[in-house]
C-alpha cells in the first residue's frame, strides 16, 4: 500500500511519469504551463517562508502555491474568494440547477477546436435560457444565472456540459419580479430541442467560415452523417431545484465552480499496493444512483493524456453571468429586482465582518502550533525560489 506519510497527488503522477509521456506526447504552451504549476506547487520551485512557533521553537518550512485553476491543491481559497463575491448578488427567491450536455459524438470535434466548441456551448445555452425566460408564456422578463463548464466524466474521459444556476424569477420592462412555477422553470424537453438547434446553427456557421480543421473540414458526406447523429437522439437538459435557502444554494454552486478534473482525495495510488508497474489507480462512481465507489486502473502515461485534455485554453472563462448578473449592468439590474422582491440591499459592512471574521479564525488554526498545543508559528524569514538562484522546476518542455 502507499505509505501514509505520503499520500500519492496528481503532481506525483506528472513527476513519475514524465518521461515515458513526454517521450511520445508534444505539450501545447498551456498544458506545459499548467504541469509545471503542479509539479511546483507547495515545493521550494516557488519559494516561501520559514514559520517559528513563538512557544516552543520548532520550525517549518512553508511554500507557496500555484495558484493555477487546474491544481487540485489550490482551489480552496479561490473558492472563499468567489463566494464572497457572489454573497452580494443573491436574490431571496428559490434557484433551479440545470446541466446543458453536448453529444459525445462531438468529442472529436471538441479535441480538434476546444475553444469554439466551449463558446457554443456557452452561447447556445446562455440563448436558449435567455429566450425561455422573456417568452411570457413562462416568465416574461430578464432571467438571472450563472453557467460553468465542466468536461470531465468521474473516469476523466471527455464529457463536455454547462451547469446553470438559474434564479427562480425574471425581472420585467415594467419593473416587476415574475416568480417561477413552484418547482418548475421550464420544460426540460423543449429546452433540449432549443439548444440543440442552437448549437447546431452555430457549428453550421462555423463550417461555412472555420479554420481548415475541425468541423469545417468535414466533407458533406461526412458533415450529413454527423447532423444524423446529432438529431437522432434528444440532447441531455437536466433540470432539479435545489433544496435549501440563498446561502445553501451558493454552497451548493460552489461544489461546481472551482472542481477540477480528478482530486487528489480520489487518487489511491501509483505502482504499488497490487498495482502493475506503471499503472495509476482512482476511485470513481460505480454508478450514478447507489454513491459507491469503484477503483480503477489505467497505466500511467493513458492517465495524464486524459486529465491534460481537460486544460482549458489560456485565458479562457469557464464561469460565467448572464441577464440581471451580466456585468454591464448588474449593479442596477439586481437593485431593481430587489425593490420587485420587497428585499433589502446586502449589508456590504456585515458582509465583510462575517468574512474577516472566518479569515481570522482560519490564520489561528493555520498558524496553531500543533507540536505543543500552545504557541503560534510566526514568519522569520523568506525562501527565494530556487529558479532566482538559478535552479529550475524542471517543467516539461513545450512543442508548440
Amino acid at each position: 500500500m502507499t505509505p501514509a506519510a505520503h499520500r500519492v497527488g496528481l503532481a506525483d503522477i506528472l513527476r513519475r511519469f514524465a518521461p515515458a509521456y513526454l517521450a511520445t506526447h508534444d505539450l501545447s504552451v498551456a498544458r506545459a504551463r499548467v504541469w509545471r504549476a503542479i509539479i511546483s506547487c507547495r515545493t521550494a520551485a516557488l519559494g516561501g517562508h520559514v514559520e517559528v512557533c513563538d512557544a516552543c521553537g520548532v520550525s517549518r518550512h512553508v511554500y507557496h502555491s500555484c495558484r493555477n485553476r487546474h491544481c487540485p491543491l489550490c482551489q480552496t481559497h479561490a473558492k472563499e474568494a468567489w463566494l464572497v463575491q457572489r454573497r452580494r448578488e443573491l436574490l431571496p427567491t428559490p434557484y433551479f440547477h440545470l446541466v446543458f450536455t453536448l453529444p459525445h459524438d462531438l468529442n472529436g470535434l471538441v479535441g480538434q477546436r476546444p475553444r469554439a466548441l466551449y463558446e457554443m456551448l456557452f452561447a447556445a445555452a446562455s440563448g436558449t435560457l435567455t429566450e425561455f425566460a422573456a417568452h411570457p408564456r413562462w416568465l416574461g422578463g430578464a432571467p438571472a444565472f450563472t453557467l460553468v463548464l465542466h468536461t470531465w466524466k468521474q473516469d476523466l474521459g471527455r464529457h463536455v456540459h454547462a451547469h446553470a444556476l438559474v434564479a427562480g424569477g425574471a425581472l420585467t420592462a415594467a419593473g416587476e419580479w415574475v416568480a417561477a412555477k413552484r418547482g418548475f422553470l421550464f420544460p426540460v424537453q423543449a429546452l433540449s430541442k432549443v439548444f440543440r438547434g442552437k448549437f447546431v446553427a452555430a457549428l453550421t456557421a462555423e463550417r461555412a467560415n472555420g479554420r481548415a480543421d475541425g468541423v469545417a473540414a468535414l466533407d458533406d458526406r461526412a458533415w450529413r452523417a454527423l447532423l444524423a447523429r446529432l438529431y437522432a437522439h434528444a440532447w441531455v437538459v437536466y433540470a432539479k431545484q435545489p433544496l435549501g435557502g440563498p446561502a445553501q444554494v451558493l454552497e451548493y454552486l460552489a461544489r461546481y465552480t472551482h472542481r477540477v478534473a480528478i482530486s487528489n482525495e480520489r487518487i489511491v495510488g501509483m505502482d504499488q499496493g497490487g498495482l502493475a508497474d506503471g499503472e495509476v489507480a482512482f476511485r470513481v462512481r460505480r454508478d450514478a444512483t447507489s454513491g459507491k465507489k469503484r477503483t480503477l486502473r489505467l497505466p500511467g502515461t493513458e492517465f495524464i493524456d486524459r486529465f491534460l485534455q481537460h486544460v482549458l485554453p489560456t485565458g479562457f472563462k469557464r464561469i460565467r453571468h448572464y441577464g440581471l448578473l451580466a456585468p454591464a449592468h448588474k449593479t442596477s439590474r439586481l437593485a431593481l429586482a430587489r425593490t420587485a422582491l420587497d428585499a433589502p440591499t446586502p449589508d456590504p459592512v456585515v458582509i465583510e465582518s462575517v468574512q474577516a471574521f472566518m479569515r481570522r479564525v482560519a490564520r489561528i488554526e493555520l498558524h496553531a502550533c500543533r507540536h505543543c498545543g500552545v504557541g503560534q508559528f510566526v514568519v522569520t524569514r523568506a525562501l527565494m525560489p530556487l529558479h532566482a538562484h538559478g535552479a529550475s522546476s524542471r517543467g516539461p518542455p513545450c512543442a508548440h
